[in-house]
């Protein structure tokens, strides 16, 4: 080889490796990992402000704790909206205003965890209804906060009756009907400014009679099987949603450059449940049907809170303590359609004798009025059946169970240092059909003064439309 013929094999190796190391260059930068996709699990937070309250101490009153003690002469010490302490004599500092209930009581506040108050608001027209999505079986990307309307005047009535926080669900024709939120009963402008800080969301499933009468003529399900497949397919499919997005994340950590799942908001939602961040609260009237969907709630291993009606649950009462499902109950209703027929007076006091989870919820704008009347009756039924539940045990189904049904109780729904003040006082025994709310503390702020007519929240739509025993 001739010295011409060196250099041009030298200048083609030169050549090749500057064009190597060019190809490496570009290559790296073509791998340049783009920007994480994440997602915000709270895209629409609370902008709850507490009302403003005082120092307060509120003696010489029976009080029900909400977790199953009474003190027949009592005292209870709020202040910078928590409770203080609760007790038969307790030691406050100076200046702190100081209310004497003799011969009233004092209980935590009401939690409602079936209200549809917002989303079915009065007046009920067509042009209000905003509850259910019923365009098809599965319409979990739906929320509840998103229909509701803070106008409606049912908050005020249930605040009236001793209501301090509900849960407000989407409306039982789907499958999955939506996610549900928890609103502090306080009159707002918006959504946010009612919406409980922190409280997990809830999905409102639905079983029985409903979703097969609605979708029978609509390409189904037409039965409670096919109801069944259908709550099978859904958690299938968000499962499959799952293991795409995990593996995203493992490439993503892997050094390498993904590209995202497409965001579906309808297995979201799903797969906030099978993660644990979204609490299952599932219309179900019969025991079966419970039975059944606790089984598919272990197949895919996710945790139902609570069967909403649950018409029949004193028939597997001991099922449901043992999977740690609560049930959210009418004290009386029963026999309106065939899958609550078989319904019973001593529903609610069978199942808290079994050990079971029980609440009292309304599932009405009236029924929400008189909770406490609500849970008297059940009490009354249960006594008549030689059920006897002590009172202060029984103020448990509208305070404590509802409170860790949905994951709220380390705040409200007891009389404990350091929760918050959300409480109630009232003229009478509050089991009595003559007792009134006389305030009502939401965060240690009075909301409600029964001898205040003039300090009773009022919505906007109601101004210059007075009801009948109004005061405006």
């Amino acid at each position: 080889m001739n010295n011409t013929h060196k250099r041009l094999s030298i200048m083609m190796l030169c050549c090749c490796a500057f064009w190597l190391t060019a190809c490496s260059e570009d290559k790296a930068a073509k791998t340049e990992q783009a920007a994480k996709v994440s997602i915000d699990k709270n895209p629409f937070p609370s902008r709850y402000t507490p009302l403003a309250g005082e120092p307060t101490l509120i003696t010489n009153v029976t009080i029900l704790d909400g977790i199953g003690n009474k003190i027949d002469n009592g005292m209870v010490y709020f202040a910078d909206g928590k409770i203080v302490e609760i007790g038969e004599t307790l030691s406050v500092p100076d200046g702190v205003r100081t209310i004497d209930g003799q011969g009233k009581w004092v209980t935590p506040g009401i939690i409602d965890v079936h209200s549809h108050l917002g989303v079915y608001p009065n007046p009920s027209t067509h042009s209000h209804s905003d509850g259910n999505e019923i365009v098809k079986p599965v319409t979990a990307n739906v929320w509840a906060e998103h229909s509701v309307w803070p106008q409606d005047p049912g908050f005020g009535r249930a605040l009236a009756g001793g209501v301090t926080s509900l849960q407000i669900l989407p409306g039982s024709a789907n499958l999955f009907g939506g996610r549900s939120v928890v609103l502090k009963n306080v009159p707002h402008r918006t959504m946010q400014e009612m919406k409980f800080p922190d409280a997990p969301y809830g999905l409102k499933m639905a079983c029985g009679e409903n979703p097969k009468r609605v979708y029978g003529k609509r390409g189904g399900p037409s039965t409670r099987m096919g109801n069944v497949a259908g709550y099978r397919q859904a958690w299938s499919d968000a499962q499959d949603y799952m293991r795409k997005w995990d593996q995203y994340e493992a490439d993503y950590e892997a050094g390498k450059n993904p590209k995202a799942p497409k965001r579906d908001l309808n297995l979201e939602t799903l797969a906030g449940v099978l993660d644990g961040d979204i609490r299952v609260h599932m219309h179900c009237y019969r025991a079966d049907e419970m039975a059944v969907m606790m089984d598919v709630m272990k197949e895919f291993n996710y945790q139902i809170y609570s069967f909403q009606h649950a018409v029949e649950a004193y028939k597997i009462s001991d099922i449901l303590a043992e999977n740690n499902v609560c049930s959210a109950m009418w004290a009386d209703w029963w026999g309106f359609k065939m899958e609550a027929y078989d319904g019973i007076r001593e529903n609610v006091p069978m199942v808290h004798n079994a050990g079971a989870c029980a609440i009292v919820h309304s599932d009405s704008d009236l029924g929400i009025q008189r909770l406490n009347q609500e849970a008297a009756k059940a009490w009354a039924d249960g006594r008549r059946a030689g059920i006897d539940i002590p009172q202060e045990d029984a103020w448990i189904w509208l305070s404590a169970n509802p409170a860790k049904s949905l994951g709220i109780f380390d705040k409200t729904g007891s009389l404990e240092s350091g929760k918050n003040a959300d409480l109630v006082m009232w003229t009478a025994n509050p089991f009595s059909t003559y007792a009134r709310a006389e305030k009502v503390y939401i965060d240690g702020g009075l909301a409600y003064e029964l001898n205040d007519p003039q300090s009773w929240p009022v919505a906007d739509f109601e101004l210059g439309q007075v009801g009948e025993g109004d005061s405006k």
